[in-house]
């Protein structure tokens, strides 16, 4: 599948439905309490993605049931939201959401902690923002794609974390999932050559153990295999003529 470049009006959809992610984010991060359970959670965050005319990216996607992927401590990502499953005070929980705008996708993802959380996790959650940031540096028209993997394994790395191989960021537009894959780790290769007008979704996975992962009996759930806990953060980014712009996030003062 070929990389597509964006037109200036498909960039224009695209940034609007970025917008409307960032506020179901925000919104879901200040509702998030110990006791709710994660399906309450997947209801809100729909219920806010539907009152902007949007439409939930990963309801009904390869079969997914919900609209929010509610991911709870060694689970990194696809949790699929429970009325039987309650957060608690101390747990971290990823939330990874997606809005289509118009036929245009947005996918962005953040973690939170419930309450007080240990030091660990907060140094997980930080590192793992931290991870995305040092990835972007090189999302340039000119860099090279694998340039940005190998900045994000690198810097994980450095302070002691796994960094998840067997999930990966991926291209975005009118699909939810375009090419090209985007790893998190450094590859023995170049990759495409990034030009203006690409958008891409970028989402390093990094564990406090090892890297290594296992799917539930469920299909969704991917969880660490020596069960340590799992961050999560996303955002939906362009590559212009003069660096990144996310697309899923205001505050740009890190780039």
């Amino acid at each position: 599948m070929p990389i597509t470049v964006k037109s200036p009006r498909e960039i224009e959809l695209m940034t609007e439905a970025g917008r409307i992610l960032e506020i179901v984010h925000n919104e879901l991060g200040k509702a998030l309490y110990p006791g709710m359970t994660t399906k309450e959670i997947d209801e809100l965050g729909e219920e806010i993605i539907r009152s902007y005319d949007c439409i939930p990216s990963f309801l009904d996607y390869n079969g997914y049931p919900a609209s929010i992927c509610v991911s709870v401590n060694d689970e990194v990502v696809h949790g699929i939201p429970s009325p039987h499953r309650f957060i608690r005070e101390g747990d971290i929980v990823s939330l990874d959401a997606g809005v289509i705008y118009k036929g245009y996708h947005s996918d962005a993802a953040r973690t939170h902690g419930i309450g007080r959380i240990s030091k660990e996790a907060e140094e997980l959650i930080r590192v793992t923002r931290e991870c995305f940031f040092e990835g972007i540096k090189y999302a340039r028209e000119g860099n090279h794609l694998f340039d940005i993997s190998a900045a994000i394994g690198r810097y994980a790395e450095s302070r002691g974390f796994g960094v998840v191989r067997d999930l990966c960021g991926h291209g975005i537009g009118t699909a939810l999932h375009e090419a090209p894959e985007i790893p998190n780790y450094e590859m023995n290769r170049k990759g495409v050559l990034l030009k203006a007008g690409m958008t891409l979704a970028i989402e390093p996975m990094i564990n406090i153990g090892g890297w290594e992962v296992d799917w539930l009996d469920d299909d969704w759930t991917v969880v660490t295999r020596d069960h340590s806990l799992s961050a999560h953060y996303e955002n939906t980014v362009l590559i212009t003529e003069n660096g990144p712009k996310l697309l899923s996030l205001t505050d740009t003062s890190e780039i």
